[in-house]
């Protein structure tokens, strides 16, 4: 299975390194890649400039793929080729260098405060390159300023206080629905922020669970506390779900 995983690679890099807008193809797949995981997908992130194939002609030149989806929103192609499933996500080049020089401000260059669009930047293996540019932002996010890191934590606390907010809201009104919307932006918020205390970019949420056990600056008791969170029984009541979303955001704000 892993001769044609790597088989499959080649073949899809042949075909967007052909194109001569792309700049870089990223694949964020490692070799060992088990094609059994129930995650499994062989992700490519290509970045270009200019114009890019039409998706019609994408299509073609990925060799009659089934299940062929593309969004033009976000210009991405989902679809299988030999029983695997393929991602490709289409991104300007320019945004990369365009981050790094208006302040590492990653609303201003990809619309999102959250490090996971980074993260697949810096840690991306790289299948082909035209130039240099993604070596000289690589070598740039090496280095991000306090003030990146500061930034996205104010963010994120100010959504978890966001959140909370909701979250307690919905617990007295056992609106069941908006409770779990507003526990999952907390949870989620409260994740983000804690990678910019750890100053550590955001991996996929699939890789979340493993990434965050690992982060060394966490709240006392923080496993504990989110274990709770994340019971998906009965055994821990909407009220005292906030209770402790409450100490976990206490903490967080505290973190140095």
């Amino acid at each position: 299975m892993l001769r044609k995983i790597a088989l499959l690679t080649e073949r899809i890099t042949a075909v967007l390194a052909a194109w001569p807008s792309v700049d870089c193809v990223l694949s964020m797949n490692p070799t060992e890649t088990d094609a059994i995981d129930p995650y499994f997908a062989l992700v490519f992130d290509v970045y270009y400039d200019g114009e890019i194939p039409s998706s019609e002609e994408r299509q073609a030149m990925y060799d009659n793929p089934g299940a062929f989806e593309s969004s033009a929103v976000v210009e991405k192609d989902r679809f299988f080729l030999d029983g695997l499933p393929i991602r490709i996500e289409f991104k300007k080049a320019k945004i990369l260098e365009d981050f790094v020089r208006n302040g590492y401000d990653a609303r201003w260059a990809f619309g999102t405060v959250g490090t996971y669009v980074i993260y697949r930047v810096v840690n991306g293996k790289i299948l082909f390159k035209r130039t240099e540019r993604l070596e000289r932002v690589r070598e740039a996010l090496a280095d991000c300023p306090p003030e990146f890191w500061i930034r996205i934590r104010e963010a994120q606390q100010s959504k978890m206080e966001h959140c909370l907010s909701d979250l307690g809201g919905a617990a007295m009104k056992d609106d069941r629905y908006f409770y779990f919307i507003s526990l999952g932006g907390f949870m989620r918020a409260c994740v983000s922020a804690l990678f910019a205390i750890n100053k550590r970019f955001e991996p996929s949420d699939r890789q979340m669970a493993d990434s965050l056990a690992e982060l060394t600056v966490l709240p006392e008791d923080f496993s504990g506390r989110w274990s709770n969170l994340l019971r998906t029984d009965d055994s821990v009541y909407p009220q005292k779900r906030y209770q402790i979303a409450q100490l976990i955001t206490r903490d967080v704000l505290a973190l140095e």
